[in-house]
């Protein structure tokens, strides 16, 4: 068994104890990350650490570390569990208290765990693309949260899966969201689009990479939301997320997407993704 992080500890997973009134398992009173790792290092480590935080905060949940003891911790399980190629998942929940839906007294500590797992980057996926079916999103309306209630997610996920789809191309009406685990881009006369950053969406740290990347490259990228009659008229679609990087849609709802192949604009945005792995910068918090 692999080291797990168990609150101020680190023990082997079957050490661990949860309660059945953790408000994690009882609600989904809590947030969660995942950090990928290549050639051992956390990527975009420091972006995650303080998303994770900032998701802590707009539910009023204390993380019981400072960003910099967080970050050393993350990275002393990745070298405890020798992980090369694979991802860190971290949750905190409010902790555990008599069932009420009320938030506990102040003095319930959180819980916070931690494990690493190895996971291979996914290249058939980025070399050939995937399909996506569109869905409409029933979400609540605080999808900035990286929240652990995902249920809304999982039963899109499954409605795609079961159609022998990747992934679920989440809309409110006619307006394109996200994907089930993703944000989306559809690329137009090479112009990229992509929902704004607002509560409709979690701000990927992937998304943050390509808009840079667009910056970069001089790839104008529009953050507007696009809709779903947009979809079929659009040269190219992709989407990103911490595991599946920049993955071309190929196909939406059994119609081809552009030439049914990657496109020119994903290409380059998977080359300068490529590029930004091997930099791997180190963060600003100090390990």
């Amino acid at each position: 068994m692999n080291w797990v992080m168990w609150n101020d500890r680190y023990v082997k997973e079957e050490e661990i104890m949860i309660s059945i009134e953790d408000r994690g398992y009882q609600f989904g009173d809590g947030i969660y990350e995942v950090i990928r790792v290549y050639e051992g290092s956390l990527f975009t480590a420091q972006e995650h650490i303080d998303r994770f935080f900032a998701s802590a905060e707009k539910i009023g949940i204390v993380v019981p570390f400072t960003k910099d003891v967080f970050h050393k911790r993350m990275y002393d399980l990745v070298e405890m569990n020798e992980v090369r190629t694979g991802q860190v998942y971290v949750q905190i929940t409010r902790g555990a208290a008599p069932r009420a839906h009320q938030y506990p007294d102040s003095s319930v500590p959180a819980v916070i765990t931690a494990y690493t797992k190895e996971v291979a980057r996914p290249l058939t996926q980025f070399e050939l693309g995937v399909a996506a079916k569109t869905i409409e999103d029933i979400r609540w309306l605080r999808c900035d949260i990286k929240s652990l209630n995902l249920l809304g997610n999982v039963m899109a996920k499954q409605e795609a899966i079961q159609a022998n789809c990747f992934e679920a191309i989440l809309h409110r009406g006619d307006r394109v969201t996200e994907g089930s685990s993703s944000n989306m881009y559809g690329v137009k006369d090479g112009i990229v689009y992509t929902h704004p950053v607002d509560n409709y969406i979690l701000n990927g740290i992937t998304r943050s990479v390509v808009k840079e990347s667009c910056q970069r490259l001089r790839i104008p990228f529009v953050e507007e939301a696009m809709d779903l009659q947009d979809l079929s008229t659009m040269d190219e679609f992709f989407l990103t997320s911490t595991t599946a990087e920049i993955t071309p849609i190929v196909e939406i709802d059994g119609n081809s997407v552009g030439s049914g192949r990657p496109g020119n604009i994903t290409r380059q945005l998977q080359l300068a993704f490529e590029e930004k792995i091997a930099l791997n910068e180190p963060s600003l918090y100090t390990i």
